[in-house]
């Protein structure tokens, strides 16, 4: 049934390409703002949960 309806749909065999250029568009520029960005502050985003006591105070003095 399901095969019958996409069959149907025309030019339905550009949407997974669509998806996969989505996909690496994102994923390559996640891999870029890892590398390329502040390595203080990837290290504050890590503490970040493990932080206690009034952070907005800290958070606020590194703007």
């Amino acid at each position: 049934m399901y095969k019958e309806v996409l069959a149907s749909i025309e030019g339905i065999e550009i949407y997974p390409i669509i998806s996969m250029l989505i996909f690496f568009t994102f994923f390559v520029g996640l891999l870029a703002w890892f590398f390329l960005a502040d390595r203080d502050r990837l290290q504050r985003l890590a503490r970040l949960p493990l932080d206690e006591g009034d952070t907005n105070k800290e958070a606020a003095s590194h703007v």
